[in-house]
């Protein structure tokens, strides 16, 4: 009798478990993953390239110590900055702290455009929205 109690309480610890898991993974938990997202290095956009679906926001995601300026715009070859407001980009100005996240957007306008990071020479985004 003893030994049947201990193996109901382990299924029913187990079951709360599983139920645990699926609620996080449901939720997101504290995970920085998804499709309309970038990463970003010490001075580098992991990806140079998103394309995201017409009318949803992109998240930028610090994973350095470091703070980056994004805004519309890009660097042209010479490693000069050439700030730039495309027609149906948002407007975007925008400081991602150390290791955080910032969500940019909605992008409602079918195109592609160039984003750039102001304290990084070379450091640039292009969002093609389809």
């Amino acid at each position: 009798m003893n030994r049947k109690k201990y193996t109901y309480a382990a299924v029913a610890a187990l079951g709360l478990l599983m139920a645990v898991t699926v609620l996080l993974a449901a939720c997101g938990g504290s995970s920085t993953e998804g499709p309309n997202q970038v990463h970003m290095s010490d001075a580098r956009f992991v990806q140079e390239v998103v394309t995201i679906p017409k009318g949803a926001m992109l998240t930028l995601v610090n994973d350095a110590p470091v703070i980056h300026i994004i805004k519309n715009g890009t660097w042209d070859q010479s490693g000069t900055p050439r700030p730039a407001k495309e027609q149906g980009a948002p407007a975007v100005d925008v400081s991602v702290t150390a290791n955080g996240s910032q969500q940019i957007g909605p992008f409602n306008t079918a195109g592609t455009f160039q984003l750039y990071c102001v304290p990084h020479p070379g450091m640039k985004l292009s969002v093609v929205v389809h």
